[in-house]
């Protein structure tokens, strides 16, 4: 995975594990609907790369 960067992603979730647990949710979602999308242009087809694109955009957030 070259896009986006882990440290780009780590500014938006300090946990490797809350950042895998995120991205598998919001993947899941964007798999059921895809109409759901956050973001106007991905640079991945793939449902997990895109979640990992809306991370890395600041669209999704951890509720603390």
């Amino acid at each position: 995975m070259l896009y986006p960067k882990l440290d780009v992603l780590k500014e938006q979730v300090n946990s490797k594990y809350m950042l895998v647990s995120l991205a598998s949710k919001r993947a899941r979602e964007l798999f059921a609907n895809p109409e759901s999308e956050k973001l106007e242009k991905y640079n991945s087809h793939k449902e997990v790369g895109k979640a990992l694109e809306e991370i890395a955009a600041g669209k999704i957030n951890v509720l603390k």
